[in-house]
């Protein structure tokens, strides 16, 4: 009598084919995350087919609908069932996934989103009439005739009706509804000659416009610098360094703000690859580190960079949602990002933003007008203490009363004409110093308030930060070296930017195994806990790709030097001294902000210095 094995289970499982609409369902939850995500698949849509306007009106955050109309070329009629089968394209015929010139090429986001809501396109092209066909759950009907001039109109309706359990994890109609405002403002910073319209039609009727903007006109920096402008605001467009550079096959450009136009999250970073809005690891890093030595940790610069290169060079089918990119040589383009911009914030030399100046006059308020319609001056009144100030005024001159104030009047030194406001002195002239720490410049059209300390801290650390990029960083050697144990994917991480740290004075070797030995630390950081210096360099290597440690400390040392070295609050400066602190502000970059990334002065126009006293 035949055995029955044990070890084998009657009910094993059984491998099926899943059908389409299951597998349409899957795949929505890859593409489609949530409303925004299906605006953005369908607005990449209308792009690629060449509209120049696109209007999208979405309902309860677009959970109840989405509506893209545009103006683009159109689908055929008889082409409107096979345009929601899956893996159908018109973008690529499949010969090369690498040389890619189309947002969408996948062929997922319409049929995904058809398996899971209530999906109407309609659609005609020119010289034949309009079609009309609907598809709920991935139930398909029979494409229809239907009234429309040109281009195409998608509306979804009910999104996740099929999958419920999806619906459990959208947030609010306000969260989802902002989701779709941010992306629709990133796709419109792309296209600066598409005229792009949001519109929240809630409730039903007309709705209200959420977003707009009319296609921008000029050529590309124009278009661009308007359309930001728009979008981001006039403050970022008039604090915004323009960007322009090319290396290797890859160029960059776009617009960067100044570091003392920072802001406290990384909220205002947008970085496109070939046109397309993507969230890269490798991009924010880049950009993070070229602004590395003028913010502080706690501040984010704001920036809207391209870049573009030829399609081979960079992967864009590396995630569904076609969010993250891939470079050939990422090395390259990340080089690139920092170069490009320490060489634009370099150029932009000792300039501010302008928002300090906006502050600083935010802050001043006249005083208050009295209700009372009899006004009485002050030169109207005749108290004891005022007229025993003038006459002593009068009799001692006023420099005598300077002594109880920190207020200084300075004498131009030397041939006066050095002195006087010009052109050719945009921080302008000494003309006094307040509270020991503020010089006060005339400038041609306005004044400049200067902190001596902070300004003068920033040019010696310029200064130190020069002579070790010319003489490079001592190192000095370990008596006996320090052996760290690692894992060899760790040893193998750090040994290969092993050149790069040498150049800041840390000298690493392989030890056998997953050890490492370290030779020599930078000679200004002193005693150090290489061990932990080594575990800071790995972590930041597994988070960010990069690392800044060593160079983060060497440059803190060099800060607290500067700091140590510059001017110090309450010193009494001569105006020789004061007028060679603004030469030398003019002639350095970076010193419009000190080592933390405040501002070192304010500029006050005399238009609004004007305004404030009621002149204008």
């Amino acid at each position: 009598m035949a055995q029955t094995n044990p070890n084998i289970n009657d009910n094993r499982p059984v491998i099926r084919q899943l059908d389409d609409t299951a597998i349409n369902r899957i795949a929505a939850g890859e593409v489609v995350e949530r409303p925004a995500s299906a605006v953005k698949e369908l607005v990449e849509n209308a792009l690629d087919a060449g509209a120049d306007r696109v209007a999208i009106d979405i309902a309860d955050g677009g959970k109840t609908l989405i509506r893209v109309t545009d103006n683009g070329c159109g689908i055929a009629g008889r082409d409107l069932s096979l345009a929601l089968s899956r893996h159908a394209t018109s973008k690529i015929d499949g010969s090369d996934l690498l040389n890619i010139h189309t947002f969408g090429f996948r062929g997922e986001a319409l049929p995904s989103l058809g398996a899971v809501g209530r999906l109407t396109i309609t659609s005609r092209i020119e010289g034949e009439e309009a079609a009309s066909i609907h598809v709920a759950g991935g139930s398909m009907e029979a494409i229809k005739p239907a009234a429309l001039r040109s281009g195409t109109v998608v509306e979804l309706r009910d999104l996740f009706f099929a999958t419920p359990a999806r619906l459990k994890f959208m947030r609010t109609d306000r969260a989802e509804g902002q989701a779709i405002t941010d992306t629709v403002k990133r796709l419109a910073m792309a296209e600066p000659a598409v005229a792009f319209t949001l519109r929240d039609v809630s409730g039903g009727g007309p709705g209200r416009a959420v977003f707009r903007v009319d296609r921008e006109n000029g050529d590309l920096f124009d278009a661009l610098h308007n359309r930001l402008a728009r979008i981001l605001g006039g403050e970022f467009a008039e604090n915004a360094l323009r960007i322009d550079a090319t290396r290797e096959g890859i160029r960059l450009y776009g617009y960067a703000a100044l570091p003392t136009y920072s802001r406290g999250a990384a909220v205002a970073q947008y970085l496109f690859v070939n046109g397309r809005p993507v969230r890269d690891k490798m991009l924010t890093g880049a950009l993070r580190a070229a602004y590395f030595d003028f913010l502080s940790r706690d501040r984010h610069p704001a920036a809207a960079l391209f870049v573009e290169c030829d399609p081979t060079l960079v992967d864009v089918n590396v995630h569904p949602a076609k969010s993250e990119v891939r470079f050939r040589d990422p090395g390259i383009a990340r080089g690139l990002i920092v170069s490009a911009l320490r060489h634009a914030l370099a150029e932009a030399g000792h300039r501010a933003s302008s928002t300090v100046a906006t502050a600083t006059l935010g802050a001043m308020r006249p005083e208050p007008i009295p209700s009372n319609p009899a006004r009485v001056y002050q030169m109207d009144r005749t108290l004891p203490a005022a007229r025993q100030v003038a006459y002593q005024a009068q009799e001692s001159g006023f420099a005598e009363l300077s002594r109880d104030y920190s207020g200084r009047v300075v004498e131009p030194v030397g041939d006066p004409e050095v002195h006087e406001p010009t052109e050719d002195l945009p921080l302008g002239a000494a003309r006094g110093q307040v509270h020991e720490n503020y010089i006060i410049a005339q400038t041609a059209n306005g004044m400049v308030i200067v902190d001596q300390h902070a300004a003068h801290e920033r040019l010696v650390y310029e200064k130190l930060k020069r002579q070790m990029a010319e003489n490079g960083v001592a190192a000095q050697a370990l008596l006996i070296p320090e052996i760290v144990e690692l894992s060899e994917v760790d040893c193998a991480r750090l040994l290969a930017v092993a050149d790069d740290l040498a150049r800041f004075g840390l000298t690493l070797e392989p030890f056998g195994g997953g050890a490492i030995a370290v030779r020599e630390t930078p000679a200004v950081l002193g005693e150090v806990n290489a061990r932990a210096m080594v575990l800071d360099i790995l972590d930041e290597l597994a988070d960010q790709g990069e690392s800044q440690a060593v160079q983060a400390r060497i440059e803190a040392i060099l800060s607290r030097v500067a700091c140590h070295g510059s001017v110090r609050s309450g010193r009494r400066m001569r105006a020789e001294e004061m007028n060679a602190l603004l030469r030398e502000m003019e002639a350095t970059p970076h010193s419009g902000q000190c080592n933390h990334g405040r501002p070192t002065y304010v500029e006050l126009k005399l238009s609004d210095i004007e305004r404030l006293f009621g002149r204008s």
